[in-house]
């Protein structure tokens, strides 16, 4: 069994879908979503628990993590699960500097269906 899942966001609710949301000059600007065409459950007992990104540069040996977001509320409340209005969705904004070209690379963790992984090109 591989570590990291993969498949067809389009198809896969638990794969992180890379967006390009802006690119000028040196400044790039990242939407990175878990459920974007099929929403993930977010209920106290099927969550996604985080999503990190990294960039990989071209004709470097190794990629940068830019950043993690973690997510906290999955309704859960003193009253027991599923029982708060407040739900996190797997949404994340990264904003970081490169000249460079190379690949994106995201990661996300379902508390029940594991590690997931995705990566999409920075033209």
């Amino acid at each position: 069994m591989e570590m990291f899942r993969t498949q067809d966001w389009k198809t896969e609710k638990h794969v992180p879908v890379i967006e390009i949301v802006e690119r000028k000059e040196d400044q790039v600007t990242v939407r990175v979503t878990v459920g974007k065409e099929i929403p993930h459950p977010n209920t106290t007992e099927h969550h996604i628990r985080w999503i990190s990104l990294y960039f990989w540069p071209e004709g470097e040996n190794y990629p940068f993590e830019i950043g993690k977001a973690d997510f906290s509320a999955h309704g859960e409340s003193t009253q027991g699960p599923n029982t708060s209005t407040v739900y996190t969705e797997p949404i994340a904004h990264f904003t970081f500097k490169t000249k460079k070209k190379g690949k994106l690379i995201a990661f996300s963790l379902c508390n029940i269906h594991g590690l997931w992984r995705n990566e999409e090109p920075l033209p």
